[in-house]
């Protein structure tokens, strides 16, 4: 990309990797404050409305550039969502493990998840994220390949899978 500015061309490997996940907590912590103050002002259900809403825009941009940059073809199947997943910016805070369940299934676990481990360590609840989840993570999959459906979900506060934070399970239609 030509348009870099020389400041960040000049950085190391090390430097890079530093800033990727400065500018990823940094992303996060956006989210999280601009929640937090609608939450506090108006509640839950209205922080929620609006979380829905930016979710679902952003998870479109977010897995449009993904597919471009990893050069994916119309239809990847698993195997691309599987890569697209590796390069979400929430793939550089959280731990999670992706399953291929043969050639039509795809399993994405959230083992850590940063958004639930700093609103415990302040004392909050647990967002209650299935409702927005499942916009996010349903309109990625789609945009990285069209024939897939959210299928199942282990979520809070719907959460049914105690071995992880959230988990995803995707399908591709017939």
């Amino acid at each position: 990309m030509s348009n870099i500015p020389e400041h960040i061309k000049a950085l190391s490997k090390e430097q890079l990797e530093e800033l990727l996940v400065i500018t990823a907590k940094n992303e996060l912590a956006l989210d999280g404050h601009y929640f937090q103050n609608i939450e506090r002002r108006w509640g839950m259900d209205a922080a929620m409305d609006v979380d829905v809403e930016v979710w679902a825009r952003f998870t479109e941009t977010e897995a449009f550039r993904i597919k471009k940059f990893l050069n994916l073809p119309e239809h990847p199947g698993p195997e691309g969502l599987k890569r697209a997943f590796l390069y979400r910016f929430y793939g550089i805070l959280n731990t999670g493990e992706m399953i291929i369940e043969g050639d039509d299934t795809f399993i994405y676990r959230t083992t850590h998840c940063i958004v639930q481990n700093a609103r415990a360590a302040k004392g909050m609840p647990w967002h209650p994220c299935k409702l927005v989840g499942v916009v996010e993570w349903g309109k990625f999959a789609k945009v990285i390949d069209d024939r897939f459906e959210l299928t199942e979900c282990s979520c809070y506060p719907e959460k049914t899978d105690d071995t992880c934070a959230c988990s995803w399970t995707f399908k591709l239609k017939k």
